[in-house]
This record gives structure tokens, sequence and C-alpha cells, in this order.
């Protein structure tokens, strides 16, 4: 599995910023305050990729080893606020 993993970090170059890190652990706090074990979003970890843009972004992650075990992504743009 790693070896997959290398492989598509190799393909995308420099498109890589943080190849990422699996999570642990995690808690979803309500509005109200009330807290419960767990993540909303289900989230396992991330990647974070520089593209031209979400479309390009996406293509980008077809690739990733995630999906040959049944997993699925979720691909976000982020944008500079500071």
């Amino acid at each position: 599995m790693l070896a997959a993993w290398n492989s598509w970090y190799g393909s995308l170059g420099p498109a890589v910023v943080d190849g990422g890190n699996p999570f642990g652990p995690s808690t979803t706090v309500a509005p109200d305050g009330t807290v419960r074990d767990g993540g909303a979003a289900g989230l396992t970890g991330y990647s974070i990729l520089q593209a031209d843009d979400l479309g390009a972004a996406t293509e980008m992650a077809k690739g990733c080893p995630i999906l040959a075990s049944g997993g699925s992504i979720e691909v976000y743009e982020t944008f500079q606020v500071m």
C-alpha cells in the first residue's frame, strides 16, 4: 500500500503541498455546546494539493490509493483570508 501512495505522490510532483496524515480520534461540538464522539464528516485523513481550480484538484484525487480499498475522497478548495 505504501508503494501505491508513493507512486501517486510521485505522479503529482510539485502539486503535493503536504502529503498529509491520517486522523486519530475526534469529537464533534454542536452549536449548543454538546459534544459527541466521532467527527461529523467521517474524514480519516488529509492531503493538500495545489491545483488551478477545483476541477483540476478533483482529477488529481481520482488517482488516490484510498479509492482502491473502497474509500471515498472529499475535495475542498481553500482560499487565503488572512
